[in-house]
């Protein structure tokens, strides 16, 4: 066992810390279910949460790149008792929990790499949804479009996502040959945090492969029905590289459930909503008002008529997450309304 770990080569800073804690600081390096794998000053090891601390609902549950104050335990594992303060964290919709809870993915990352394949997975619409929740994470997004190999118009392609992707740094890159991973390594710097997302094949651990100059992650191959590769990372584990940075290595999501946006869409969409004060109205509804700025730039080919709807479509959907409470009990009280109707009507 490692025991001249320093947990500030992981990203921790004292300010995390608060004022008359004690403890043992941990960063969170994968988690298992209800087990954790952790490093801290006193090596690698893994943890369990305090459960009066985490089940009564005083603490957030840890995830992937959390800190967190534990009593150490040399033989056996140690008890997480405490969440420190997360910097940055990513979030989603809770698949398995029909839209009603969320789903910690990330935290305490500095730059969340999107990922999107250059052969079949180019999706702007799903790009839209990827950068709205790296924009609401607090971090920086890089969108980087892999396996540029496999396809002769990847300028053109990567023209495109720049044009979508606003204020936003885009590259297309190939783990096979090389191209853009210099870009890349830029953003690896000693202490710095990177999260990658991405849906299942994009090549995620062929790239953390090639950033690393060796193999840390199994990879799988190319399928020659669809040329997308077979997802192999099963859980989300934090990765330290040689150079010191550390990598986020996430499942593949390629549905991504919007939680909280309150931030994110007006950064992803800066180039929407910067026609709403223009228009003549205040409370302009962006339909069929008189001098709406919106329409105006769409009739003038400004703003393209799918990015608007886009930009619709994920704001009513987070609009349904933060009102989902009042939503379902209007549904239920419109479904009552109706079963009374139909068996007034049947009484008839």
């Amino acid at each position: 066992m490692n025991t001249d770990i320093n947990i500030e080569t992981y990203g921790f800073t004292r300010d995390l810390l608060p004022a008359g804690t004690d403890g043992t600081v941990a960063r969170i390096t994968a988690v298992y279910k209800d087990r954790f794998e952790i490093v801290s000053a006193h090596g690698n090891g893994y943890a369990r949460l305090k459960k009066g601390s985490y089940y009564a609902g005083d603490e957030p549950f840890p995830t992937t790149g959390d800190f967190v104050l534990l009593s150490w335990q040399n033989d056996g594992d140690s008890i997480i008792y405490k969440t420190l303060h997360r910097r940055t964290f990513f979030s989603r919709l809770d698949p398995s929990s029909a839209g009603h809870a969320e789903q910690a993915v990330a935290a305490n990352f500095d730059y969340v790499f999107i990922m999107q394949s250059l052969n079949h997975d180019l999706n702007l619409r799903r790009l839209d949804r990827y950068l709205t929740l790296a924009w609401q994470s607090g971090a920086q997004p890089v969108v980087l479009l892999t396996k540029a190999d496999l396809n002769e118009n990847w300028e053109a392609a990567a023209d495109k996502v720049r044009a979508a992707a606003l204020g936003v740094d885009v590259y297309a890159v190939s783990s096979k040959t090389g191209l853009g991973l210099d870009s890349v390594k830029q953003y690896l710097l000693p202490g710095k945090t990177i999260v990658f997302l991405g849906s299942s094949g994009v090549g995620k651990s062929s790239l953390l492969n090639a950033l690393a100059g060796q193999e840390m992650m199994d990879t799988g191959a190319i399928r020659e029905d669809d040329s997308r590769g077979r997802h192999t990372t099963t859980h989300r584990q934090l990765i330290r590289l040689s150079c010191g940075a550390m990598i986020i290595d996430t499942p593949g999501m390629r549905e991504l459930g919007m939680w909280d946006v309150s931030s994110g869409l007006g950064e992803a969409f800066s180039d929407i909503e910067q026609y709403f004060p223009l228009c003549r109205f205040s409370d302009c509804q962006h339909k069929s008002e008189p001098g709406c700025a919106v329409n105006t730039a769409i009739e003038n080919g400004e703003l393209s008529r799918e990015r608007w709807n886009s930009y619709l479509k994920l704001k009513n959907e987070a609009k349904y997450t933060e009102n989902k409470n009042s939503y379902l009990r209007e549904r239920q009280q419109l479904h009552k309304s109706w079963a009374s109707r139909k068996k007034g009507n049947k009484k008839r």
